[in-house]
């Protein structure tokens, strides 16, 4: 079974022709329970989210902010596997109808086996892959089995990329580039910052793809902000923040939802 790269393609497409920036929202798998992560991604995309990214929790998710470090701790003591985060790109993906992609550490990947883990993604419907530690100069053997089973292989630069080390990601990268916002780790901001705008206009000159901005967006004045420059904004810390804050699992599902239904109001404002 081939995975969902066109899907992923033609919803940013079609989020560009309705001359809007498209909402992706990240939630990692587990979190709370791998039942109720699941639930999580449906209240997402029913507030309005147009993609999804599902997180694979790590011991050490080097991007990762303090918000999102304590669910991938639930999760973890949970004992979320990679089967379940299959899982939750599957049936995701099923209740749906959006691109859900995973975006997890090389170290997990390695440990499992590059063909088995695409393999099994392209055959739980997911869209891809974004690997925010993986060097583009040692992707070979993931670009091969991602380019087999139809997987978008989704790279992250950010404002210390220099010009040409921008266009050789951008080159190896598929379905759209990750552009961090700023130098750190996820976690809400009160403001994104002039060096995402300046690295999406650079990164724009190196590539077709669209170019979505994450890190530090958290409310819907901020993903104007970012709609207005950028063909994609990607909300995490946020989200996962108001599950956390939430006093029950239906309150964050609720919380998620309305959170979502902003956000996505937000980019429509660019």
């Amino acid at each position: 079974m081939s995975g969902n790269i066109e899907l992923l393609n033609t919803t940013l497409a079609a989020a560009k022709a309705a001359d809007r920036a498209a909402l992706i929202a990240y939630l990692p798998a587990g979190f709370p329970t791998v039942d109720g992560g699941i639930e999580a991604v449906k209240a997402v995309v029913a507030g309005g989210a147009d993609v999804v990214e599902v997180g694979l929790p790590h011991s050490d998710p080097v991007l990762d902010g303090p918000v999102i470090q304590t669910a991938d701790d639930i999760a973890l003591r949970g004992g979320v596997r990679i089967a379940d985060v299959m899982r939750t790109v599957r049936e995701a993906y099923e209740a749906t109808g959006v691109p859900i992609l995973v975006m997890t550490y090389w170290n997990p990947i390695d440990r499992y086996g590059v063909e088995r883990f695409t393999a099994e993604l392209a055959e739980a419907g997911g869209a891809g892959c974004i690997l925010p530690d993986l060097p583009v100069q040692e992707s070979a053997l993931w670009r091969e089995h991602a380019d087999k089973h139809g997987l978008a292989t989704v790279f992250v630069v950010a404002p210390s990329s220099q010009d040409a080390r921008l266009a050789t990601i951008t080159a190896a990268g598929r379905g759209f580039v990750y552009a961090a916002s700023l130098m750190g780790v996820t976690g809400t901001r009160a403001s994104v910052g002039a060096q995402a705008q300046e690295l999406v206009g650079r990164t724009r000159a190196t590539t077709d793809l669209p170019v979505c901005v994450g890190l530090g967006v958290s409310n819907a004045a901020q993903a104007a902000e970012v709609a207005g420059f950028a063909d994609g904004v990607i909300v995490g810390s946020a989200f996962v923040k108001a599950m956390l804050d939430a006093p029950d699992e239906a309150a964050g599902l609720a919380a998620v939802r309305s959170l979502a239904g902003e956000l996505a109001e937000g980019v429509r404002k660019r």
